[in-house]
């Protein structure tokens, strides 16, 4: 760069960029990425929403799969045996059980 070009360029950043504006990039950056509450911290937030949603949802499948086990054992006598059978491998007296897994 030649003398001349370069106190153009001085001249052009007088001209153009004054401190209101650099100081008003600098506020405008620090709150969108920087801040507590910045873009990357409310993108982060909105996916951790979003996984703790479906964590909930999950909860709220297998809480209604096991009430409705609850109330069956309570009112169905087989399924009480069925359980008791497959899952503690009891079995009645002069009964054979053999396990296939």
């Amino acid at each position: 760069m030649s003398d001349s070009s370069f106190i153009k360029a001085i001249r052009w950043v007088r001209r153009y960029i004054s401190l209101t504006l650099i100081l008003s990039v600098g506020v405008i950056v620090f709150v969108l990425f920087f801040n507590e509450n910045s873009v990357v911290h409310t993108y982060e937030y909105a996916q951790e929403i979003e996984r703790l949603k479906a964590e909930i949802k999950d909860n709220r499948d297998t809480l209604r799969h096991y009430e409705d086990l609850n109330r069956r054992l309570d009112t169905d006598k087989g399924t009480m045996e069925r359980i008791v059978r497959e899952q503690y491998h009891m079995q009645r007296p002069n009964e054979d059980v053999y396990i296939v897994e």
